[in-house]
């Protein structure tokens, strides 16, 4: 079992609260990715979990026990960082093994459970060698291995891939997905890469200023976003934002025909479209139309940036891989209603 619970966590750095208050229940086995702008507080709670960082105030706890003041050896939790930490005088072999050898554990142990780690992340080959000797994605798999051997409750990552190329960071996604489907264990990744978050994730944590501002599975958080923050920061190319005005029953829009204003939505400021919700139609059938800035092609798939008369920014709209529409042309839109969201002047979905 390793169920971690976190209740009105709070940090303070000096005067500055950076930590608001935090509620979280994570399960047993659950992969949980925190996300959020740079600077809202998702690293510095993963610190508090691991004990690299005290909470200022309320409790963080490991099926039921109170860690909030526990030494991080003392809290049956590994870490994997962005920047590796290995040694560099240490063999592969002996960075993996080396929470072992701490811990006064016999040498044959500690061999066998290197070769047993170093075959679930293929690095058997490898453990002779230096970190420096290591390409990037190596290094991060030997520093996986240094946390798996310790066999934690809990695994936390704090932005493991973000110094890996392109190409790199796809592969090691999928080494850590089948990690996490090998050893079933809790694990709890930061990341600011919307393809991590949504790919990993049993459930997604969004922050934003120190607080959460919503969790659910990825797919709860792309279909329903709470609010406006959401919507606009879960999914790439982010969601399009309109701005609405209101006249009686009517949605008073430039560019777009009188149209009736649903039900309920008398509050509304503001009307989100992700761009695969637009379809691309004859400007005559279409609800707004626009000229084509940037043209986008990314092999299976195109993005085009719509200037629109009337809106403060473009629109994105995705279109088919292989597509004869040119940037400077002329382009009508058509909206999925019934994809649509609808916010009001505090961004709260209607």
């Amino acid at each position: 079992m390793a169920q971690l619970q976190l209740a009105n966590l709070r940090k303070s750095f000096g005067q500055v609260q950076v930590i608001k208050g935090l509620d979280l229940a994570i399960s047993d086995g659950e992969f949980v990715v925190f996300v959020g702008p740079s600077g809202c507080g998702k690293s510095t709670t993963l610190r508090m979990i691991a004990g690299l960082e005290d909470a200022t105030s309320g409790t963080i706890l490991l099926d039921g026990g109170d860690l909030t003041r526990a030494r991080p050896a003392d809290r049956s939790i590994a870490m994997v960082f962005q920047s590796y930490a290995l040694f560099p005088h240490m063999t592969v072999a002996d960075n993996i093994g080396f929470g072992l050898q701490l811990k006064g554990t016999d040498r044959a142990t500690i061999t066998a459970r290197v070769a047993e780690v170093a075959g679930t992340l293929h690095l058997a080959p490898l453990l002779a060698r230096y970190p420096r000797e290591l390409s990037g994605g190596q290094r991060q798999r030997v520093a996986i291995g240094r946390a798996i051997i310790r066999n934690p409750k809990v695994f936390l990552f704090d932005e493991p891939l973000s110094n890996l190329d392109a190409a790199l960071r796809v592969q090691m996604r999928l080494e850590i997905a089948r990690l996490h489907q090998r050893l079933r264990a809790t694990m709890v990744y930061v990341t600011h890469d919307q393809v991590e978050a949504m790919t990993l994730a049993n459930r997604i944590v969004v922050f934003n200023d120190g607080r959460i501002e919503q969790v659910g599975t990825p797919m709860d958080l792309y279909e329903r976003p709470a609010n406006r923050f959401v919507a606009g920061f879960i999914g790439a190319p982010s969601m399009n934002f309109l701005p609405v005005r209101t006249n009686g029953s009517l949605i008073d829009w430039p560019g777009i025909a009188p149209l009736a204003l649903p039900a309920g939505k008398a509050q509304v400021v503001e009307l989100g479209i992700r761009p695969e919700h637009l379809v691309a139609v004859e400007e005559a059938d279409a609800d707004i139309a626009g000229d084509i800035e940037i043209i986008e092609r990314l092999g299976a798939e195109t993005y085009a940036y719509v200037r629109v008369a009337g809106q403060p920014a473009d629109l994105t709209l995705r279109l088919p891989g292989e597509t004869g529409h040119r940037p400077g042309s002329r382009i009508g839109l058509k909206l999925d209603w019934s994809r649509a969201h609808w916010f009001d002047a505090d961004g709260r979905v209607l």
